[in-house]
């Protein structure tokens, strides 16, 4: 999701609830948080484990931003992360600094870095795929349509090890654009081989699909289909298709990341830890109107990195993330 897709969200969930009070007491807005505050993280370990690290609390790094997305580390443990409604990327350091990396990017919204240590970006306001250069900021376009036309805006991805890269394709209207229709009817999963221009549909039973992840032995891929309240888990073809699609849980996902214990953590209203059955762990509350994304960092992986809404946070952890 994105911040226009969260903001026309938020306002008609706001009419919805609180018309009967706005109505009563003459308010002319009233506009009422999504926000959760977040308790000691001790009270949050689920019993007989330690995901999060003892005594630890949830950091706000910033609140300088309008709408953060796309969290991504590097082998470094440095994290890169976009303000899409501002065209920028940011770098949070292994020294908890915070610096713009780039501005300019395309509209990138989510990220990840590939194995060469490239910034692989959803650029989304001409809708194609981008490989940024972290020395240079030099951006090599991977791909620019789908059988001759637009995609509808590539959301989120995950490259896999043979270089190709796996990518949601919702349809969240942007005010850059001048289209206000998609240029694809179905919203679908798509992968882009190593060294194509064209991407292969690989799934195309969802309604919205918006976060995505791979395990890193390769095998299965998670995709959360945000407008159906689901996340599915995929068996990986060695051909990069996709099949036996089970239900993972009954919860949709705006970003999606793993630990090495092979949990999932999904986003939304705070983080939401799942284990790697689907059976829920806990949920760790931000106080944000809305959690987009999230990802490992730090020298040893073990800084979960939170952006939500005009904010970043940072949680330490006990255990360590895949990327």
């Amino acid at each position: 999701m994105d911040y226009w897709a969260f903001h026309h969200k938020f306002l008609f969930m706001t009419f919805l609830r609180h018309s009967f009070l706005a109505l009563a007491f003459g308010l002319a807005t009233y506009v009422p948080s999504f926000a959760q505050k977040a308790p000691s993280a001790d009270t949050l370990n689920p019993a007989g484990l330690t995901l999060i690290a003892p005594g630890a609390t949830l950091k706000k790094v910033s609140s300088q931003f309008t709408f953060t997305e796309g969290p991504a580390v590097d082998k470094q443990g440095n994290i890169y992360f976009t303000d899409q409604p501002n065209d920028k990327i940011y770098k949070y350091d292994t020294d908890g600094n915070l610096t713009q990396f780039a501005e300019k990017m395309g509209r990138s919204n989510g990220l990840y870095i590939d194995r060469k240590g490239n910034i692989l970006s959803c650029a989304d306001e001409k809708n194609e795929l981008w490989s940024i250069n972290p020395k240079t900021q030099e951006v090599t376009v991977l791909m620019k349509d789908y059988e001759g036309k637009k995609h509808n805006g590539p959301n989120d991805l995950w490259p896999d090890r043979k270089g190709g890269i796996y990518f949601t394709d919702p349809f969240y209207p942007r005010p850059w654009w001048s289209h206000k229709q998609p240029f694809l009817t179905a919203q679908n999963v798509y992968y882009l081989p190593k060294g194509k221009t064209q991407a292969v549909m690989v799934a195309t039973d969802l309604k919205q699909p918006n976060g995505i992840v791979g395990t890193p032995d390769g095998k299965y891929l998670f995709v959360a289909d945000i407008r159906d309240s689901k996340t599915y888990k995929y068996d990986i073809g060695k051909d990069g298709s996709l099949a036996n699609r089970q239900l993972f849980t009954e919860m949709g996902s705006d970003g999606i990341t793993i630990d090495k214990q092979g949990n999932v953590y999904m986003t939304g209203r705070g983080v939401t830890v799942f284990d790697p059955t689907g059976k829920k762990l806990m949920n760790i509350p931000v106080p944000a109107k809305w959690t987009a994304n999230l990802c490992f960092g730090g020298k040893d992986r073990k800084t979960l990195f939170i952006t939500a809404s005009e904010s970043v946070y940072v949680l330490p952890m006990a255990v360590q993330g895949v990327e």
